[in-house]
């Protein structure tokens, strides 16, 4: 797989010139709180698993949806944040409100994975344009059957399943599909669980639905993928190749935790975390389906976050990106 070369010394550059100043910490924390992004959760889970084996440090992951787990980071009521999209100009101000600056680390590329039901071999293949057709607002009470989705598809009713408002999956899908961020119809089957949605279109020869590219590797003995139209016109299944190329578009996405940048820069528990996470996550990503960037990459996203540089890199949404371009950006951050 190629890479970037995520520069340690780019980073370390950009971070002397903009350094902010953190205060200390009052308390260490008992016990380390992380929450948000279902996609972005069996990383973390399996991080935290290893670490609190090693270390006897207690680590609990919560699994509320990336908007859900930013509210309760910008409360500071967790000390990371798993996110399945950057952070919006929104939660920004909510967390600068209440006085907390955070680090934004990139820890793996995910490839967004449009699902089947099994026993459907007519939906194979489809263009951006379809599924905006099938999920946008207007299709809402309207577009209800694969039939009226394209000439030749039967006459199957569609069912759609798909994550809720608070996930970063959702709000990616419709800023990269709709082209309007959280602009979908209303008569879908919702939910922040990943599994549950694996069920519903498991269950049903019309459903389809979305989630994140681990999910559907360890279920895929039971569901399809899609191939998906791409900018250069080519139908590119998701896969771990294609998306760290970029030829996976518009569906591939960078996946992040933000790091309470006090905490990460003084409480010793958070630092070894942080650091360990850091040192482990290309292997975890790996053995949950995601895409890890190299050992180099993340010795360098590691001098980063010990650059302590708060701040997103991420005024727009990350849509469609290379690895390449996901950690040129971070860097520069």
């Amino acid at each position: 797989m190629k890479h970037s070369k995520f520069s340690a010394l780019g980073v370390s550059a950009a971070v002397a010139a903009t350094f902010t100043f953190i205060a200390p910490a009052q308390a260490a924390v008992d016990i380390i709180q992380i929450d948000g992004s279902s996609t972005v959760y069996p990383i973390s889970e399996a991080v935290a698993e290893e670490f609190q084996k090693e270390t006897g440090i207690k680590v609990t992951v919560g699994v509320s949806g990336t908007g859900g787990g930013f509210k309760k980071f910008c409360r500071g009521d967790t000390v990371i944040s798993n996110a399945s999209r950057p952070i919006k100009a929104k939660e920004v101000k909510k967390c600068k409100e209440a006085g907390i600056n955070f680090i934004e680390i990139p820890v793996a590329f995910d490839a967004l994975t449009v699902v089947i039901n099994p026993a459907n071999d007519w939906a194979t293949e489809m263009t951006p344009e379809e599924l905006k057709m099938m999920w946008e607002p207007e299709a809402q009470g309207k577009i209800t059957n694969w039939k009226q989705v394209r000439s030749g598809f039967p006459d199957v009713p569609l069912k759609l399943y798909g994550p809720g408002a608070d996930s970063g999956t959702f709000d990616y899908f419709t800023e990269a599909v709709i082209k309007k961020s959280k602009a979908i119809r209303g008569d879908f089957t919702a939910s922040e669980d990943d599994n549950i949605l694996v069920q519903g279109v498991a269950g049903d020869k019309g459903g389809i639905g979305y989630f994140g590219l681990a999910y559907y590797e360890e279920n895929k003995d039971k569901l399809g993928a899609v191939k998906v139209k791409n900018a250069q016109g080519e139908f590119v299944a998701p896969s771990v190749p294609n998306a760290a190329s970029g030829k996976y578009n518009p569906l591939s996405r960078p996946l992040f935790m933000y790091l309470n940048a006090t905490k990460a820069a003084f409480d010793p528990k958070v630092k070894k975390f942080v650091e360990f996470y850091l040192k482990h996550a290309g292997k975890m990503s790996a053995e949950v389906g995601y895409i890890p960037f190299s050992d180099a990459e993340y010795t360098a996203i590691l001098n980063h976050y010990k650059g302590l540089k708060t701040g997103t890199a991420f005024e727009k949404p990350a849509i469609g990106l290379s690895v390449n371009e996901i950690l040129t950006l971070s860097a520069g951050n």
